[in-house]
């Protein structure tokens, strides 16, 4: 199914999207990649959902994406005697490991590693940053605070410790049973929470063991510092700008989103940006301004994918969430603007053979009038390095590999073909002619570029390029075998 954009839509699915008519119409209208939340649901109702996209992919003959999203570590707070209270600024808190219920001067804190952490000076943040509490002294299970940001504390509030590295796996024993069971099921991707090290993605790629792409979550502190680990361990990235605006001022955000997109593109590897979009739309068919103003900022900046969380999971609108995410991108994407910036921050990476072709692909496309680059892909790396150079014409990235036509869905503006694999290059070249102009990229009179690798079928040999016509007579008659 053709987009008339190259960044791509990920919506999450939940109460408000859970039907095949609901998911099919998503998708129509411009979702690329669905988020299966594992914070939300039982492994039932998330077979019940991975079984209906994978049957809106069978009816439309569009390879979907799937990504589930394991929760993570939360770190939460007990219960109080009256269910909340109201904590004063300048008034005292103490958190502790003692189970008993709460009142408005301590509440149990159920995770040792905290406070083994914890250092005087340090902050929790409660509730998502809402209460701010400084650390005066801390012990073995507890913490002495002095209330910097008041506000109502009530049961299980979530817990934020952004000061300190705490001594915790990205992985809890409910992420390694999540992990285990979608990868089972046939998702493609994977999005880790809580990711502080590079240590912690090995960790989920060893357990995924190749049945599925690990993308990992920036949202703490921490993990800002170590990116350029991370994204070296990582297939790909979110910027998870709900808990990173928690831990960090959020005027800090901004620079961290575009230093972390432009990072992820030199390396050739997607990125998501998320939260709060079209936050808005949750309740109102309408966004704020300034809400399409922050879609369109990630999507200058060359973000592979935008996505929308309870807006299309649990909003009343999430149809029309897609369909607004997508005129703003079409929108965008039609900007001389958006063209310059691409190509101002383009910027040349690798020394492979690989990267010259694509490079080289890219250049010619844009130079003379060819109306589309198709690449033959086993593993997805050529399309990637393809996608890096932000070509002005399309990508046809054409596999044999149904699991590498879903994961590239996530990746900017690859249209994904599902295709038999090759033996010869003259077959190859009459089959990217033939997705040409199927597709609508092109028709019997035009040109279009061919990457590939011979011998074929062999992952990280990408050493040809051709310039081909579309008309199939003229390939037979000119091209070696």
């Amino acid at each position: 199914m053709r987009r008339q954009r190259n960044v791509k839509i990920v919506a999450t699915l939940g109460p408000a999207s859970e039907t095949y008519e609901t998911i099919r119409a998503l998708h129509e209208t411009g979702a690329d990649v669905f988020r299966l939340n594992m914070s939300h649901g039982s492994h039932e109702e998330i077979a019940e959902k991975h079984a209906i996209i994978r049957r809106v992919e069978q009816d439309l003959d569009s390879p979907i994406c799937i990504l589930a999203d394991l929760q993570g570590p939360k770190l939460r707070v007990g219960v109080f005697a009256n269910g909340s209270e109201e904590l004063v600024p300048g008034e005292k808190f103490r958190m502790d490991l003692d189970e008993a219920e709460g009142d408005v001067s301590r509440v149990c804190l159920p995770h040792p590693v905290i406070f083994q952490a914890l250092e005087a000076g340090a902050h929790l943040l409660v509730n998502d940053g809402k209460i701010k509490l400084v650390v005066d002294s801390c012990g073995e299970g507890f913490a002495e605070c002095t209330v910097e940001i008041g506000g109502t504390i009530s049961n299980r509030k979530g817990v934020n410790v952004p000061d300190v590295e705490l001594p915790l796996a990205a992985l809890s024993d409910k992420d390694r049973k999540d992990l285990e069971f979608v990868c089972n099921l046939g998702v493609d991707w994977l999005a880790l929470s809580f990711v502080q090290r590079a240590k912690d993605v090995f960790e989920a790629r060893g357990l995924a063991d190749g049945r599925a792409a690990v993308l990992s979550k920036i949202e703490k502190p921490l993990a800002v510092d170590n990116f350029g680990e991370i994204l070296d361990a990582s297939d790909g990235i979110m910027v998870a700008r709900g808990d990173l605006g928690v831990e960090l001022p959020v005027s800090a955000v901004p620079p961290i989103q575009k230093r972390l997109v432009r990072s992820c593109r030199a390396a050739a590897k997607p990125v998501i940006v998320a939260t709060q979009m079209l936050e808005s739309m949750i309740e109102s068919p309408m966004p704020t301004r300034a809400e399409v103003s922050d879609v369109a900022t990630a999507i200058y900046e060359g973000a592979d994918a935008v996505m929308l969380s309870a807006e299309s999971a649990a909003g009343s609108y999430p149809i029309e969430a897609v369909q607004t995410m997508d005129n703003v991108a079409t929108e965008v994407e039609a900007d001389p603007t958006y063209t310059q910036i691409i190509a101002a921050s383009r910027s040349a990476k690798g020394s492979s053979i690989a990267d010259g072709i694509v490079a080289a692909a890219r250049e010619i496309a844009e130079k003379t009038d060819i109306k589309a680059i198709c690449c033959f892909t086993q593993s997805g790396t050529t399309a990637l390095l393809t996608a890096r150079e932000r070509p002005g014409v399309p990508i046809i990235a054409l596999t044999s590999m149904e699991g590498t036509a879903r994961r590239l869905a996530l990746s900017w503006g690859c249209n994904c073909v599902m295709t038999p694999g090759q033996e010869r290059f003259k077959g190859a070249v009459v089959s990217a002619a033939r997705a040409a102009r199927a597709g609508g990229f092109a028709a019997e009179t035009d040109q279009i570029v061919v990457t590939a690798g011979v011998p074929f079928n062999v992952p990280g040999t990408t050493n040809i390029l051709r310039v081909a016509p579309c008309d199939e007579r003229l390939i037979y008659s000119t091209d070696p075998e």
